[in-house]
């Protein structure tokens, strides 16, 4: 922490007051370090690993700096961009509270959700707008947004959206900014063509590094557990998540994630998954059971490695070792933030030990691999207190859908189209059952149509079929006629 005081960084005072609600009183390292230029309205890079306290490093000076600026519609006066949906929420989480306090509007833009609500909000006139680059650009060519008035630009993990691919689309998006514009870069490291970015955007940059991507955290500690095979591992996961705190459990893939999430509820351990098959909303819900701690658990891909900013996470777990070092200082990045405390596991088989040991190398993670069991004293010490166990919500069978007629069918929804209820007697065709409006009741009549079935052959209703219904009369309608498809097998 500084030991300079945000008055004494020259933050306006209705903002001080927002930190205060915000129990964020003190600035940290990488804040008192920029604050100074960008209050004065400098361009600035900045360079510090994740948890560093970057979002309020560029969040003071850009509420500062456009405050009693109202943006008319569609035209923002602040910019800032963000590499996922999950980080651009986060930062937007952030500077609520400052923009509030500064009678500043802020609106969050991304893809994977309909953008009616993002036209209105921009039609009703927003200050400040976060967001994803895709969607934003689709925005300025449809003209719903113009970025011609926008005074302060922010580029957050501009190394991340590198990776993603972006950096054409976020190079046409700063083109459309005035030039005169304050501009400020927030990255973890300057590869894959982020200081093209820097030479071509920012003007005169000062520049702050705290806490280099690879310098180690001093209240971040490491383990590498080697398991013997699978069930081995199985078994160590579910222990390691079974203690009180918050844990976030890595995965390589969506379906791991969601079969993991689903595994640990079971076991009584409430869990969540994030992942990128969850639409907006279902991840909006998950985070929220995580963060409320209705979920002690956040089983996740990479795409929660940057952008999920939960306090007080005990405990990363890396599940499946990451394929890149990059990966694996983010992923940890969950723990450990803001000065707090926090624990990481890799767990791995032999099979994975040499590739586990270079990631490490790269990483500048001196930790030893240890084998063990899930009962392993040093398991046992660093789980700690075990949670008690929660019964998992009971699974509500698929309702079935009741039926014009009083019937109950087990197939589609749609005339003639059920299976009914009649007995198989050439063991191909679907069976027969009484058309009843939408619904579908056993008995002798129509199905799908005499002529219809598959195999040529009529199958024979059981007698005694339940009440008919009274859709289209025996024998006349669509079901009447015989329709040409392709040949299924039976059942």
């Amino acid at each position: 922490m500084s030991t300079r005081s945000f008055a004494d960084l020259g933050v306006p005072s209705n903002l001080i007051a927002a930190l205060h609600d915000m129990d964020r009183s003190t600035p940290f390292p990488i804040q008192a370090d920029t604050l100074p230029d960008t209050l004065a309205g400098r361009d600035v890079l900045g360079r510090g690993k994740t948890g560093s306290g970057k979002t309020l490093a560029f969040a003071i000076p850009l509420v500062a700096r456009i405050a009693g600026h109202r943006a008319p519609a569609g035209k923002p006066s602040g910019l800032v961009l963000a590499p996922t949906r999950e980080l651009a929420t986060q930062i937007t989480a952030t500077v609520e509270p400052l923009a509030r306090a500064a009678g500043l509007r802020v609106t969050t833009i991304f893809g994977g959700v309909k953008q009616g609500r993002q036209e209105q909000a921009l039609s009703n006139g927003v200050d400040i707008v976060v967001a994803c680059p895709g969607r934003l650009e689709d925005l300025m060519r449809q003209r719903i947004v113009d970025l011609s008035r926008v005074e302060v630009t922010v580029l957050d993990e501009a190394d991340h959206m590198a990776d993603l691919g972006f950096l054409p689309v976020v190079t046409r998006i700063l083109a459309a900014t005035p030039t005169g514009g304050q501009r400020m870069l927030f990255s973890a490291t300057l590869d894959n063509g982020v200081d093209k970015l820097v030479r071509k955007f920012l003007t005169d940059p000062v520049s702050h590094s705290v806490d280099p991507e690879n310098s180690p955290v001093v209240d971040m500690t490491h383990h590498v557990f080697e398991v013997s095979g699978k069930d081995e591992k199985s078994e160590l996961v579910r222990v390691l998540a079974s203690g009180t705190g918050r844990r976030i459990l890595f995965t390589r893939t969506k379906h791991q994630a969601k079969k993991l999430a689903k595994q640990l509820t079971a076991q009584g351990i409430p869990a969540v998954d994030l992942h990128g098959n969850l639409s907006q909303p279902q991840r909006d819900r998950n985070l929220e059971a995580f963060s409320a701690g209705t979920a002690r658990v956040l089983v996740a891909t990479d795409i929660a490695a940057r952008g999920v900013h939960v306090d007080d996470v005990q405990l990363v777990v890396h599940v499946d070792p990451p394929a890149e070092h990059k990966a694996y200082l983010h992923r940890s990045g969950r723990t450990a933030r803001a000065g707090s405390s926090g624990t990481v596991v890799t767990v791995m088989t032999p099979e994975q030990r040499k590739d586990t040991q270079v990631l490490l190398k790269k990483a500048a993670i001196s930790a030893r691999p240890t084998s063990v069991t899930a009962t392993a004293p040093v398991v046992v010490d660093l789980v700690g207190e075990t949670a008690p166990y929660v019964e998992p919500a009971p699974v509500a069978p698929p309702q079935q859908q009741r039926r014009a007629g009083g019937g109950h069918a087990p197939g589609r929804g749609r005339a003639g189209r059920g299976k009914g209820t009649g007995a198989r007697s050439d063991g191909a065709g679907r069976g027969q059952g009484q058309s009843s409006g939408r619904g579908h009741s056993a008995g002798q009549g129509a199905g799908r149509g005499q002529g219809g079935q598959r195999s040529g052959q009529q199958r024979q209703a059981p007698s005694g079929g339940r009440t008919q219904g009274q859709g289209r009369p025996q024998g006349q309608g669509r079901a009447q006629q015989p329709r040409r498809r392709a040949t299924r097998p039976a059942g």
